[in-house]
């Protein structure tokens, strides 16, 4: 087999050639997984929004409505739960940005008085071992059953009530921060 001459042209048409399969391999595997991605990301989503509120019979995700933040970074979305018709708690997606690497998403479960039922951790990249403690009960459990009315959701040595994760108090202030959010932007005006 003869050696083909390496020249500009055939090197820019078989980079265009490997740039395009690997380009359509790529398109064609986002479609085949963006469905079970999605359905995966909407069962994440429900499952946490039935351990943050009390029990309910209706679909919250069908109900669900989203309320503007005062800073207008990302809306918060609200998802009332109810049973027998009457409201039994809502499901507040929240966040912060202050997180010691950034963006944490909670999904905050309060009952109709504001008291908090229930926390659960969608998203965070925090250190491993020290941040990511954020998702355990030991230290989710002091916020279940207090009222951000009367409990600081600040860290003790911030002046608050909330007892820090050792070696974690960035991730433990936006935490706190997150939840702070859900509470003051659902009392104002995300109550329906």
């Amino acid at each position: 087999m003869a050696k083909k001459e390496s020249t500009f042209i055939n090197m820019v048409v078989t980079l265009f050639a490997v740039t395009f399969i690997a380009s359509a391999t790529l398109g064609g595997i986002y479609e085949i997984t963006k469905g079970p991605i999605a359905k995966a990301k909407l069962n994440k989503k429900l499952k946490a929004i039935q351990q943050v509120v009390p029990e309910f019979d209706n679909d919250p995700n069908s109900e669900m409505y989203t309320i503007k933040t005062d800073n207008a970074e990302m809306p918060l979305e609200i998802y009332p739960a109810k049973k027998d018709g009457e409201l039994v708690g809502v499901a507040v997606k929240t966040y912060t940005m202050k997180g010691y690497s950034g963006l944490i998403q909670l999904m905050v479960g309060f009952k109709p008085d504001g008291t908090i039922n229930n926390i659960s951790v969608l998203q965070h990249k925090e250190t491993p071992g020290l941040g990511t403690k954020m998702t355990e009960d030991a230290f989710k459990k002091q916020f279940y059953g207090k009222n951000p009315s009367d409990f600081s959701l600040q860290v003790k040595k911030d002046g608050g009530d909330v007892d820090a994760i050792t070696a974690a108090t960035i991730s433990s202030r936006a935490f706190c921060d997150a939840v702070q959010r859900a509470y003051d932007q659902y009392m104002k005006g995300g109550k329906k």
